[in-house]
């Protein structure tokens, strides 16, 4: 995952202060602008902690991964073409359901935006640890040692330091910026693959020796969804297409698939190319030289010292600017979050530079708070995955409302089956969080519990104050919401994925699979009223931070 840059438009219509949004973002524009992200520092770890889960039966986790995403973003162009904003993933369900699913899926959207700079902060040490200085950061487990997060903290402090003097020129990806991204993952596939190649690795210890559940499970917490995110940048700029209908579900379909493709060969390499030495006993006690680095250290170990070099330099400079640019990215979710009546005013206080200082520094706190629940990289990520999927898993729900009470709305873009890919996607969504584990999960509930401490205090606040921006939130077409948040966590406590196990594997996502359709009907059934709708569409003034 990379970054989060959006045009700057002022009100829901999409329109930037300095008039009408310019259509000239062609295909390969709004293509690039997806793959950039999807190409992002899940590639480093994401083979290695995928074939420890599933075995070599890894690929199939990436296939389903693939299947899921593809699902996802398909309804994220229609709704993208609908409204063309900026944080149109948080949005959506507001025009749907009112303010309180507003403000709810507002704070999913930064819990994600918050987490993305700590893991890569993560994947820096992890590779790192292969310079003799940088050996003591991490336990042998992976975990953050008492230096390691001190020097974590030390580069959140960089970021927010580096915001602070002006990002735009790191915010904005560029062409060049995203070959390099697609060169080095490719580089090294090509490279590895050449004479390391040994078919017999996908069988020699069972292709698939920790069964379904271990293949599931590698869909969340190994980083496959979460390297798989970010096709919705290209919907991002749904506004500014020259042609929406025909390229907005090229461009999200395309992304995916490179990234897929990619993410796909480098985990059949990465399995091909290893020693078997590394695997003999079972593939869940990997290990090689180096393998704190997982493809740095094995093009070392198979003589090809000289990518190792590229590949530990590259693991240090990538992530540090996608945690950059998502250090800018929690601090505009919270000046949104603001404006929207949901934060305290202090969120929108800029400096003289534009920077929402406060925003900023909150961030950094939320950063370094992360290091103490999560001192992994594979810890962090699954709490990211669920995070993401939750705040993507509100759109199917919008799409729904919208195709009942606004179908004659312009769609540059319209889904073919929608109305059965919608809920499909819904209960897709629903699996991979709850594949995620209870041990992740009952992590995130308490964020969203905390969300509400926060955010639902000043709401009550504001009503009772009468504050101009006082928001109105619509319990009765919300009224769904606690029954889902509670219920995927209680289903996630009686199932396989580090719950009680009550709930036995396939009946346990049968009754995720059911739970996610009554979900989905109840809230189209009591959702906010077409004229409603309208109305919010009309009112509500997008919240983005002014450009740095």
């Amino acid at each position: 995952m990379a970054k989060l840059d959006h045009a700057a438009p002022t009100a829901l219509t999409g329109r930037p202060e300095s008039g009408g949004l310019r259509r000239d973002v062609g295909l390969i524009g709004l293509t690039w602008a997806s793959v950039g992200s999807i190409i992002g520092s899940g590639w480093l770890f994401g083979a290695e902690k995928a074939v420890v889960t599933a075995g070599p039966a890894a690929i199939i986790s990436w296939g389903i991964g693939t299947v899921a995403i593809v699902l996802l973003a398909l309804v994220h162009a229609e709704l993208g073409g609908m409204f063309p904003v900026a944080g149109g993933t948080a949005r959506y369900p507001h025009y749907a359901f009112g303010g309180w699913a507003g403000m709810s899926f507002g704070w999913f959207s930064w819990l994600q935006a918050a987490t993305v700079a700590p893991i890569e902060v993560e994947a820096m040490i992890g590779y790192a640890k292969h310079w003799h200085f940088a050996e003591g950061f991490q336990h042998a487990d992976g975990t953050l040692s008492a230096s390691g997060i001190a020097v974590s903290v030390l580069l959140m402090a960089v970021f927010v330091g580096v915001n602070f003097f002006g990002v735009r020129a790191l915010a904005h990806t560029n062409s060049a910026a995203t070959w390099w991204k697609i060169a080095i993952p490719l580089a090294a596939i090509f490279i590895i693959a050449i004479g390391n190649f040994h078919p017999g690795n996908f069988t020699s210890e069972g292709f698939a020796p920790y069964g379904a559940k271990g293949v599931l499970g590698a869909i969340s917490s190994s980083g496959i969804i979460f390297a798989l995110l970010g096709f919705e940048q290209a919907i991002q700029l749904a506004g500014e297409s020259r042609n929406p209908k025909r390229d907005l579900p090229r461009a999200t379909l395309g992304s995916v698939a490179i990234g897929a493709v990619i993410y796909m060969l480098l985990q059949i390499v990465f399995i091909a190319a290893l020693p078997h030495a590394s695997f003999a006993h079972g593939w869940a006690h990997l290990h090689f030289t180096g393998i704190s680095g997982p493809w740095a250290g094995l093009a070392t170990i198979v003589g090809l010292g000289w990518l190792g070099v590229v590949l530990y330099i590259d693991a240090v400079i990538s992530p540090a600017g996608t945690g950059l640019i998502y250090t800018t990215a929690t601090s505009r979710v919270s000046y949104g979050l603001a404006k929207n009546g949901y934060a305290p005013k202090l969120f929108t206080r800029t400096d003289k530079r534009g920077v929402p200082w406060f925003g900023l520094i909150i961030s950094f706190v939320t950063g370094v708070l992360c290091f103490l629940p999560f001192p992994s990289w594979q810890e962090l990520v699954g709490f990211i995955t669920s995070a993401s999927v939750l705040m993507y898993a509100g759109a199917p729900l919008a799409y729904g409302v919208f195709a009942d009470r606004l179908p004659h709305r312009e769609r540059p873009y319209r889904l073919p089956g929608g109305k059965i890919v919608s809920p499909l996607s819904f209960v897709v969504a629903n699996l991979i969080i709850y594949w995620s584990g209870w041990d992740t999960l009952w992590r995130l509930g308490f964020a969203i519990l905390l969300g509400y401490v926060l955010l639902g205090s000043y709401a009550v606040y504001a009503i009772v104050k009468k504050l101009p921006d006082a928001p109105r939130l619509d319990f009765r077409a919300a009224q769904w919401l606690p029954v889902y948040l509670i219920g995927i966590g209680v289903i996630s406590y009686l199932g396989t994925f580090g719950g009680t196990g009550l709930l036995p594997l396939w009946w346990d996502m049968v009754v995720v699979a059911a739970f996610s359709v009554v979900i989905y009907y109840w809230a189209k059934a009591v959702a906010s009223k077409p004229e409603a709708i309208e109305r919010e569409i009309e009112e509500v003034v997008v919240t983005d931070a002014p450009a740095h």
